[in-house]
């Protein structure tokens, strides 16, 4: 084969294997949040009341199951991509991801047991997502030469996270038709990529000849879900408090992961052949890039979730909307923030590949920052332009950051490790997505308990309900009225009973369980709560910018094998080894 013909053909696979892996993490990233628009229908397509104390497990386990069982396995399975084929664990990530998304259409229960099928499918499925996280980047950077790794994880990186707000949309569309369709809708795209991946995609990455480590990958699982099941149930009431951080179970739940991966970080540190690399954060633009990485994530999975309230559960009802379209206008009024990740994130990822991520990425999270003190300061019932022009900042923000640190992350580390770190930053993503959950509903519900009881009761006892049952229905933790504006949802006619119940006539009862009555209760309360859940988020975007900038300049590792120097010098015409080293700006 001649040169030009290798040269050729290493363009056109590079541009495959983009097309391919940014078909994998949209559609992984939708399905993670396809679900939080969607569950309203989900739950009574199978007649469960998610609300109920029995059921709020199957509430928070259909939300964080997916995120938990990819953030677990991402590194075990980029580790295990270095050492058998990336390209082999991809593809089979999207036939475990098209499986499991057919059973879960297909639930045949109804109640509890429809639920249960529900939740373990969906556990099935995010292990075909890690898969398909743990080995994108991976292969992007295996395909891509060094000049234009950042404009491919800039695609790469706004298919993940424009994804994850698609989703939304889609969410919204899809289940007012019927619920099933929020997960057949995957199907022909995982099948579409099964086949296409096999028949196109090639490994032609370096391999590390290891053995698997198991006890690293079973301390590691156990401790790390161990811990994000903790902050599952720390988010439920225990008994008269409105949380369970200090309940048995979670107090268990959280100190044996912590033991559990202390033993994991030892075993590491020891066995010849880690799944975790801990020498690789001896890279400085590893290590800083990954703190920054994570605390973005918690910050943007923060976002991602109060803004669902915000709309779902207050300003769309208060202006007009039906709680049964609420899913489906609260994901078109977040279009802003997508297309403001969109625009940014191949731009600054191009932009990266001449410059560096230092300054992008740092000024990317101070604009992430800033859109949070604009959101701080904005009222509960906004005017809808002035919101819409922060969220694309903030999408503007986190796509001048994203691209530009996953690409300075993956240049940092030697070719056979990529997999490796591949799965780190997977990991850090969606385990800061699940621990901004607990995070930010726990910082919120302890803003709505110091606000809400007072301000429920008074709104009770004004329209006709007596006293004591006004009490009562105020004392109910916060958490349930939460739950129900993330659902947009009135609780209050199930808290309430029946107007004879509530003594109260049939046009107080009106007002009670309509559009506006409950919204503009909580209004006030989910203000307060929003002071604490932003003004923390402001915080981690600070310190992170301040690990971004302390990243150094470019940093582009040079051990390279053989076969990656034929295949750059293919790409760039008349090139020699010397003149490529000599292209990057590498800092000791």
């Amino acid at each position: 084969m001649t040169t030009s013909t290798t040269a050729v053909d290493h363009d056109r696979y590079k541009w495959i294997a983009l097309t391919n892996t940014t078909l994998g993490v949209f559609m992984a990233t939708i399905n993670s949040s396809i679900i939080l628009i969607s569950l309203p229908a989900i739950f009574n397509g199978v007649g469960v009341n998610p609300l109920s104390p029995g059921n709020v497990g199957y509430l928070l386990w259909l939300l964080q199951g997916y995120l938990l069982v990819t953030a677990v396995l991402v590194i075990s399975l980029g580790r295990l991509g270095d050492i058998v084929g990336r390209v082999r664990i991809f593809n089979l990530g999207f036939a475990v991801f098209s499986v499991a998304s057919i059973a879960l259409a297909l639930d045949p229960y109804r109640g509890g047991h429809g639920a249960l099928w529900l939740v373990v499918w969906r556990l099935v499925q995010g292990v075909g997502g890690a898969m398909l996280f743990a080995n994108s980047s991976a292969i992007l950077v295996d395909a891509f030469p060094t000049r234009q790794r950042g404009l491919a994880m800039g695609i790469n990186q706004v298919a993940a996270i424009g994804g994850s707000f698609i989703g939304l949309i889609l969410g919204g569309l899809l289940s007012i038709a019927d619920w099933r369709l929020v997960f057949w809708v995957s199907v022909p795209f995982g099948l579409l990529g099964t086949v296409w991946g096999y028949l196109s995609l090639r490994d032609n990455g370096v391999r590390s000849a290891a053995r698997i480590d198991w006890w690293g990958n079973v301390s590691f699982a156990l401790g790390l879900t161990s811990i994000l099941a903790g902050t599952v149930y720390g988010i439920q009431p225990y008994r008269n408090q409105s949380m369970g951080w200090t309940s048995p179970r979670v107090v268990a739940f959280v100190g044996i992961g912590v033991l559990l991966l202390t033993a994991f970080f030892v075993i590491e540190s020891r066995v010849e052949s880690p799944m975790f690399n801990l020498r690789l954060f001896r890279i400085r633009a590893f290590f800083t890039g990954s703190v920054a990485g994570l605390l973005a994530a918690i910050g943007r999975g923060g976002l991602q979730f109060m803004l669902i309230i915000w709309l779902q559960g207050i300003w769309l009802p208060l202006h007009g909307y039906s709680y049964q379209n609420t899913p489906l206008w609260a994901g078109i009024y977040l279009l802003p923030l997508t297309l403001g990740f969109m625009i940014a994130g191949p731009l600054s990822g191009f932009l990266s590949d001449r410059h560096g991520a230092r300054t992008l990425s740092t000024a990317g999270l101070g604009v992430f920052g800033l859109s949070f003190v604009g959101l701080l300061v904005m009222p509960t019932n906004f005017s809808y332009w002035a919101f819409a022009l922060l969220i694309l900042l903030n999408g503007v923000g986190g796509g001048m950051f994203s691209a530009p640190n996953t690409t300075a992350i993956m240049n940092s580390v030697p070719a056979d490790q990529r997999g490796s770190a591949a799965g780190i930053q997977a990991a850090f993503m969606n385990t800061g997505m699940v621990l901004s959950i607990g995070i930010f509903f726990s910082l919120m519900i302890v803003g709505l308990t110091n606000a809400l009881p007072a301000k429920m009761y008074a709104g009770l006892v004004t329209h006709g309900v007596p006293a004591t049952q006004a009490h009562a229905v105020a004392a109910v933790p916060a958490v349930a009225s939460l739950f129900s504006s993330f659902l947009g949802y009135n609780p209050l006619a199930s808290l309430l009973g029946s107007p004879a119940a509530a003594h109260v006539n049939a046009a107080q009862w009106s007002v009670l369980t309509g559009k506006g009555f409950f919204p503009a209760l909580i209004e006030d309360p989910f203000h307060h709560g929003l002071l604490i859940v932003f003004g923390a988020a402001i915080v981690m975007a600070v310190v992170g910018a301040i690990f971004s900038a302390l990243r150094g300049t470019r940093y582009v590792h040079t051990e390279q094998t053989l076969s990656e120097h034929a295949a750059e010098l293919s790409a760039v015409s008349g090139a020699v080894p010397g003149e490529i080293a000599l292209s990057e700006e590498v800092t000791p």
